[in-house]
């Protein structure tokens, strides 16, 4: 079990380049680990008899072609009595090795995508989750089987110890139990992407979420304990032998150790993103984070660092900074914040946070019970009366950061100038956009800068590229239309509005100038100005209830290049996204829903558009699938454009994760949408996904798409849907 004691710093092991992304406990020799790192690499660790207390490399692991993701052991057998370590990495293999050997025992082949998670069972067995949205099974070194039912990655896995029962969590935030290769139940609960899986027993296991809450299940289907402790991404768990308490961590920068349902200490560290953690046999705790570098930790007096390694590693905390942002901090206001006196009174309970004001700094502390004192965690940068200093020229201009980017190995390295108020997914596709760079390093760089700025960016990121536009009906696009039919509703409607929200005259007149202005984008109208634009936004946050025809002014408006920079280009383009998906909630309004999915399709008409809705592909495509759900044809006229909008986009990208979830969407929304021209528009979508491209094409063999699909190649009224089925059919084959 969790010692009663409080854990400290054992050691640090500076052991890789880059982020840390796997441990695992070895079954030998004693006491020993394996890493695993986006360096690459593997490294087996073992303990060593120093006076440091530390860790020894044994050797290094090498195979893998780019990032490795995960690892895990797989138990001993008659061939290999001391276990082998399996990998899994960026490059879609597994590797295996024995605990001795840097190269390769054999090498699994089979993923379309980044192996992310892998976990082993009875007999050899290796249970494998990737980015493609399956799972796979492997014995022998061959796959056995694979799982198909999720929508999007599978981020984790886990054998149960009862035979043939495996579990899978996924970025469509629900975990499935697989026995015999069929999936038999779906859990339901988190809120955003399930990160970790952990088995308690026969019949209970714990899971982490993007959400911040673990969650404790019973294999039957409930949901008998929530966890709430961490302010952000929970990416890992790992149980103690008592099979009751256990640790996480997460982009909250925390180790969390949790004893009897409770979290009892919160160990903060000198980096962003903890990304990993594994208990060892003496109860000692590994953790691997973004800075490259393992920290163990112990509850044994005997094994705690030496008093200069307990200051160095404070001293490291108390220099790092926090983004409120990213955290519990919440809006700093300068004003209101206390000085250093009110670190003399003691903190409520372990891991308590208090800000305090130092002169023109904000500076951040941690109350420890163990030691009865406050730590200082960090200097707080980005609160709302603080500026982050830009120090850094480049090209005549200030940065808050240059880097220095090394994409092709030997080749020459480049620049990338970085603000922290930039979102990190555009700045990275402009960068590889400027540098004539494949759009499959996208990913990459924009991890990249958000680990190396400490910065929180919600949902994947998806290559940029040219596509079609939904085209609004031909009766609002008759040149000279006019303004009457918008702006007489809303001032209809802004009659009987609350008076908080009443519209001024002025209001309305900028808003029915900004509609001549967009009604014809080549025309020699005046381009709609800032603050017409800046109007406009503000008028769609109307109560739901009445703010229809705002909305349908902006789907219109956002054809034109100028609202279309303005209101998708970078920080204000995630606030337009975060807006029109609320208004998409399965729950709201059908007119809203239609027009919020219309204003989604126009932004694909300009450049700052596109760029921001690959950004936000995930998200975006995860609640458009919920409303195929909702009986109303113009609903799903709309959702099909948007898929076909993002397969036109997509077309050309070699990116198998995002052609896996528009497909999914589309094979989804087939189920239940019966409108003709809904469907010619999924079929295009479906077509245009596969086209030119044989990895697609299997993917949607394997999700069945043939035999959902065959009932529309007869379809004669409209003929377009026959001859589009019929051609989608003939390019499965």
């Amino acid at each position: 079990m969790a010692s009663s004691n409080s854990y400290k710093l054992r050691c640090s092991i500076p052991g890789h380049e880059m982020d840390v992304r796997g441990l695992a406990s070895a079954l030998f020799p004693d006491g020993a680990f394996v890493s695993v790192s986006r360096d690459r690499t593997g490294r087996v660790w073992l303990p060593n008899s120093s006076p440091d207390k530390g860790f020894t490399e044994v050797h290094s692991l090498s195979g893998h072609s780019n990032f490795v993701s995960c690892v895990c052991i797989i138990g001993p057998s008659e061939t290999y009595p001391r276990g082998l370590i399996a990998t899994g990495g960026n490059d879609n293999n597994i590797c295996v090795f024995t605990l001795d050997q840097s190269q390769p025992l054999f090498t699994l082949t089979g993923h379309k995508s980044t192996v992310c998670t892998l976990s082993s069972g009875k007999f050899g067995t290796l249970l494998s989750g990737s980015w493609d949205t399956t799972a796979k099974v492997w014995l022998n070194e061959k796959c056995m089987m694979t799982l198909q039912g999720h929508s999007a990655a599978v981020w984790a896995v886990v054998i149960l110890p009862e035979q043939g029962l495996m579990l899978s969590g996924s970025a469509d935030k629900t975990i499935k139990l697989w026995k015999a290769g069929r999936c038999e139940k779906t859990f339901e609960g988190h809120e955003d992407c399930v990160r970790g899986l952990a088995v308690i027993s026969n019949t209970e296991f714990f899971s982490c979420s993007n959400d911040t809450t673990i969650r404790r299940w019973l294999v039957t289907g409930e949901c008998v304990q929530v966890y709430s402790s961490h302010t952000n991404y929970i990416y890992s768990l790992a149980v103690f032998p008592n099979s009751q308490d256990f640790v996480s961590t997460g982009e909250d920068r925390t180790l969390r150790i949790w004893r009897q349902g409770e979290c009892s200490q919160t160990i903060r560290l000198p980096a962003q993103s903890v990304w990993c953690c594994c208990i060892l046999p003496n109860g000692d705790i590994a953790v691997g984070s973004s800075d490259g570098i393992i920290r163990v930790f112990t509850p044994d007096e005997d094994r705690i660092a030496s008093a200069e390694d307990l200051q160095a590693f404070e001293d490291d905390l108390s220099k790092t900074t926090i983004d409120p942002k990213t955290g519990d901090l919440g809006d700093i206001k300068m004003e209101d914040l206390p000085g250093r006196e009110h670190l003399n009174e003691p903190g409520n309970r372990d891991g308590q946070t208090r800000l305090i004001k130092d002169g023109e700094k904000v500076e951040a502390y941690q109350w420890s019970v163990s030691d009865g004192r406050w730590m200082k965690i960090g200097d707080v940068v980005g609160g709302s009366n603080q500026q982050t200093s830009k120090n850094v020229m480049y090209e005549g201009k200030e940065y808050d950061y240059v880097f220095t980017i090394d994409v092709n190995e030997g080749g020459p390295s480049m620049k990338l100038p970085y603000n922290v108020s930039e979102d990190p997914w555009l700045t990275a596709h402009n960068f590889l956009q400027k540098n004539d760079l494949s759009a499959m390093f996208l990913d990459q760089v924009a991890n990249f800068i958000i680990e190396n700025t400490k910065g929180h960016v919600v949902g994947p990121a998806l290559p940029a590229g040219g596509g079609a536009r939904y085209i609004p009906g031909a009766s609002d696009e008759r040149p000279g239309f006019g303004a009457d039919p918008f702006t007489a509703k809303i001032k209809e409607l802004n009659g009987d509005a609350p008076q908080e929200h009443r519209l001024s005259d002025e209001v309305l007149e900028s808003l029915e100038r900004l509609l001549v202005s967009v009604s014809e984008p080549n025309s020699s109208n005046s381009p709609p100005t800032i603050q017409e634009i800046n109007l406009l936004w503000k008028a769609s946050h109307w109560p739901e209830d009445i703010v229809f025809p705002v909305l349908d002014i902006m789907r219109l408006a956002v054809r034109h290049p100028q609202v279309n920079e303005s209101l998708c280009g970078e920080s204000e383009g995630v606030q337009l996204c975060n807006h029109l998906l609320s208004l998409m909630r399965p729950e709201g309004r059908p007119a809203n829903q239609m027009l919020a999915l219309r204003t989604l399709c126009n932004c694909f008409g300009g450049r700052h558009g596109r760029a921001l809705l690959l950004a936000q592909r995930e998200t975006v495509l995860l609640r458009a699938a919920d409303l195929a759900n909702v009986c109303n044809k113009n609903i799903h006229i709309a959702l099909a454009t948007l898929v076909l909008n993002y397969a036109g986009c997509l077309h050309s990208q070699p990116d198998l994760e995002a052609k896996a979830q528009c497909l999914s969407v589309a094979s989804r929304a087939l189920e239940t949408v019966q409108d003709k021209e809904a469907v010619f528009r999924l079929l295009v979508a479906l077509g245009t996904t596969v086209a030119s491209d044989q990895t697609a094409r299997d993917l949607a063999r394997s999700l069945g798409v043939n035999s959902q699909i065959s009932k529309y190649s007869s379809v004669s009224d409209p003929a377009k849907v026959a001859e589009c089925c019929q051609l989608v059919l003939k390019e499965l084959q």
